[in-house]
């Protein structure tokens, strides 16, 4: 039996119905017991991307928006342009149907979870704001344990998951594929720019996610609608298929075998948590570090990151493959894409955008991850070990680009799933804090806003 078959079976039972069940029963429950709070306060919590917060005593070492790019930056990668084409292959165009839903359900598991991350955070012993699910699980709920065991899979995730290994290799192969640069090139020049940043800490980190990741956003945005654009005429059939293939595959595709409704939701659960982390308990991480006294405005803001990476760019994506056809092509991981974007706009220049897309994606979610990673490492060892995590980090990046595809996507889905468990856990069992965090907020929010008239008055 081969390494790959002993991991998609472990992988099968990770994903199976108790991690689909708990994740989709958390963000159902929040969704409902917080008003759909996804939806109803999108435009205010878009709003606080770009207005600062009032009043004084902001503990933080980094802007709200600058916490926000730092998560997006760990979340907006391979997901969104490998990822997504990979669910479409495996599940069929279903997946990003189940990609959608999950991500718009995920939203409020998000803005839960940095909701108490800022919340239960701490002031480290070198003066830094650290919190997350490991602190949210040890002083909230009191299970050390259990917090320790999140820190773990963490760990596990930045070394072996969504840190490292998918990132570089997609960057490298897409740059041969693309300007023919060999791979052992490319990963060694990753691997020194990767050096030269995280050694830097949290800010340096902060500082090159600000300004990358909504450049390389709009861009990949821009380029995806004019694609749509030009092939207005394909859109609605290619909905109907997302939409139809979601329920029933067979028919949708014309009995093409192999596609299942259940397969459709694994692999469109799977990989839009891979994408937006929303429940992964990685966003917290960041969010603990943000210039704010109001943990409901952080987790409003914290949530947008949902909506950007997986509602927009991954269906942008999504929309693409199924529109060209691409996703029925006998090509594999960003080659899929590349295809997709050159065949829809007609020019080779497409699959350039892909790949510089990617380039710039893959690099900071390298980034945050190595950040996230950092923080599970210092909550099992204490900061003595940081410079050994980074090389030791710094080494897996440079390797990464010589594993087998299939191998690291499962492998990253394996630890994904385990790092999502004690994380949902804790969701559960804070629930009453959330809730009643959130109503205090907004009552506060409106007696404000009654007085500001009062006085205009």
């Amino acid at each position: 039996m081969s390494l790959e078959t002993i991991l998609s079976s472990i992988n099968s039972f990770v994903w199976g119905p108790i991690l689909l069940i708990l994740l989709s029963g958390t963000s159902i429950y929040l969704t409902i017991r917080l008003g759909f709070i996804q939806i109803i306060h999108l435009p205010k919590a878009l709003s606080y991307l770009f207005k600062k917060e009032n009043g004084k005593n902001q503990k933080g070492d980094v802007s709200a928006f600058a916490a926000l790019c730092t998560a997006l930056a760990a979340t907006i990668g391979t997901g969104n342009i490998v990822g997504v084409a990979t669910a479409v292959q495996a599940g069929g165009p279903g997946a990003i149907f189940w990609m959608w839903l999950i991500a718009l359900l995920g939203m409020a598991t998000k803005y839960a979870e940095c909701l108490l991350a800022v919340k239960y955070r701490v002031r480290d012993k070198q003066g830094f704001m650290v919190g997350g699910p490991m602190y949210y699980i040890e002083r909230g709920l009191g299970l050390k344990w259990l917090a320790k065991l999140f820190a773990l899979f963490g760990l596990l995730v930045a070394f072996f998951g969504i840190g490292t290994f998918p990132q570089i290799q997609a960057i490298t192969h897409a740059m041969q594929d693309t300007f023919n640069i060999p791979v052992i090139i490319t990963s060694v020049i990753m691997t020194a720019l990767v050096g030269l940043i995280i050694l830097g800490g949290v800010k340096r980190i902060a500082n090159v996610a600000s300004v990358i990741v909504p450049f390389m956003a709009i861009l990949y945005v821009l380029t995806s609608t004019i694609i749509i654009l030009l092939n207005w005429q394909l859109v609605p059939e290619a909905i109907g298929l997302i939409f139809n293939s979601a329920f029933n595959p067979e028919s949708a595709l014309g009995g093409t075998l192999g596609y299942t409704v259940m397969k459709a939701i694994q692999s469109g659960a799977a990989r839009g948590i891979f994408s937006n982390e929303s429940g992964l308990g990685s966003a917290p991480i960041a969010a603990a570090a943000a210039q704010t006294k109001e943990p409901v405005r952080q987790g409003l803001i914290s949530m947008t990151g949902t909506f950007f990476d997986t509602i927009i760019i991954c269906a942008m994506t999504g929309l693409v493959l199924v529109i060209t056809g691409s996703w029925q092509s006998d090509v594999a991981g960003v080659s899929v894409t590349n295809l997709a974007f050159s065949k829809g706009l007609g020019h080779a220049a497409g699959g350039t955008i892909v790949t510089i897309g990617l380039l710039f994606f893959a690099f900071t979610t390298i980034l945050g991850w190595c950040y996230y990673g950092e923080r599970c490492f210092v909550y099992l060892t204490g900061v003595r070990g940081i410079r050994i995590y980074r090389i030791f980090f710094i080494a897996l990046v440079s390797c990464g680009a010589f594993i087998h595809l299939n191998t690291i996507w499962i492998l990253a889905d394996i630890v994904n799933g385990l790092m999502a468990f004690p994380n949902l856990i804790a969701l559960i069992g804070l629930r009453h804090i959330v809730i009643e965090e959130t109503k205090n907020y907004f009552v506060r929010l409106k007696n404000e806003n009654v007085e500001k008239v009062l006085e205009i008055a």
